[in-house]
Formats: structure tokens, sequence, C-alpha cells
């Protein structure tokens, strides 16, 4: 990475920053007296396009979207690829409002913790799967009735570029129990923000959202089949613009 890139890095980094503590100091004294929609705009939409705008104008992170045409009139379950933080800040400032699964522990961080349980994440215990589970089908369903988006990553962390994770069943079982569909969104944007380390590469990243997918029935097999069916045009969207391997999945 160049010294220009380097120099253009840690500006964004500061300036991140530096919107993160002015938004979540601002948002603790703001937020509780506003609704939820307009809470979530105010905390979290306008700051997650701040970043990523920040992405574009600063370290050169542009981005291009198809498939708009997919999104359902009501919300329903999002299952996204998961390579880097990018797509946390975009799909979060695109979708709104927009429940996302976070660790429990996230919640007890002066400020940005504070400001985040203003917005009714899913809060699970990752040291215990199964209560994990319950909660997000309990909290998800929820969510849900409430006209929220609810965005799983199925991949359970972030893969890097040329590979996909196993799919968990719990976004598609959450769906199914819903009577909703999941929209299933591909994306390359590890190759510009990479999951380890601090670098930052310019460019455009591809998002593609797909058909929104209904289950086929009820029940354990009718949620397996979405489950595959939705990791089954991840996989060959990711394929389509050059950032899966043809390999099996991890």
């Amino acid at each position: 990475m160049s010294t220009v890139q380097n120099l253009r890095t840690f500006l964004f980094y500061l300036l991140l920053a530096c919107t993160s503590f002015f938004w979540c100091t601002l948002s603790v004294f703001i937020a509780p007296f506003l609704p939820f929609r307009a809470r979530y705009r105010f905390v979290v939409q306008n700051w997650c396009r701040c970043a990523t705008w920040l992405g574009k104008v600063v370290v050169g992170i542009n981005y291009e979207i198809k498939g708009l045409e997919n999104i359902p009139e009501q919300p329903c379950v999002i299952l996204a690829k998961h390579q880097s933080t990018w797509e946390t800040f975009f799909l979060c400032g695109y979708f709104a409002p927009l429940s996302q699964v976070v660790k429990r522990e996230l919640l007890y961080v002066p400020f940005f913790g504070w400001a985040m349980a203003m917005l009714k994440p899913i809060a699970i215990d990752r040291s215990n799967p199964k209560a994990a589970l319950k909660q997000l089908a309990k909290l998800g369903h929820k969510r849900l009735g409430q006209g929220a988006w609810v965005l799983v990553f199925p991949e359970g962390t972030r893969i890097p570029p040329g590979q996909i994770g196993k799919f968990s069943r719990g976004g598609a079982s959450l769906a199914v129990n819903a009577n909703l569909p999941v929209l299933p969104i591909a994306h390359n944007a590890g190759e510009f923000w990479p999951k380890q380390g601090w670098k930052k590469t310019p460019g455009t990243v591809q998002v593609i959202i797909g058909p929104p997918m209904y289950a086929e029935g009820t029940g354990p097999r009718a949620i397996a089949e979405l489950n595959e069916r939705a990791f089954a045009w991840v996989s060959q969207a990711q394929r389509d613009i050059g950032s899966l391997e043809a390999q099996e999945p991890a």
C-alpha cells in the first residue's frame, strides 16, 4: 500500500472514530425521546451512511448495487455474505429500520453499547449456541412483527474473499416461522476492506441483491431446503463477481 493510501486510511479511521464518538454520545441523550423508527434513522442510518461515504471519498471504496427491484415492500430476513465490516455499515444504512444479530457483550461498551441497546438489536450469547438460536428465534420474530428487517450473516463470521462458509439455518428458520421470505445478498467488499489488518484498497464493491425466496412448506425439511437454496444462490452470485473459487464450502 502506498504512502498516500496509508495516510488516507489513517485519516479515514480518525474521522470514523470521531464521528462514532460524537454520534453515540449524542444518541445517548437524544435517542431515548424518539420513537423507534426515528431513533434508528438518527442513530444508525445516518452514521452508517456517513461511514460508507467516508470510505468512498477518503479511501476510494465505491459501490454498485444490482437487484434493487428484488427488494420486497414488507421487511423480511436478509441473508448476506460476510467478508468485512463494510457490508455491515452499508446494509444498516440502506435498510431501515433493521435489527442485527450482535454479541451480547457489545451492549456493555460505554456510549457505543448503550446507544446500540436502544436500537432493538438481537443480542445473543455466542458461547451458548443453543441459547443463541432460541434468542434469534424469539427476538427475530418479534422484530419482524414490529416491521423491522432482520439481518443475519449465516456464515457466522467473516470469511475471506474466494471462500464461503456453511450457512447456519437460523435465518431460514426465522423466515419460515414468520411466513416471510429470505432476501439473499452477495458482494465482494472483502477485496477492498479485508477482514484482518487496517489496509483499505480503492475499488468498487459489487453488491447483488437476489430475488426473495419463500419456503416450500413448513417444518425442518422446508427450512433446510430454503437454506440450501439461499446458499446456492449466494455461492453462484459470488462466482459471478469473481469472489468465490471453485471449491467445496468451508
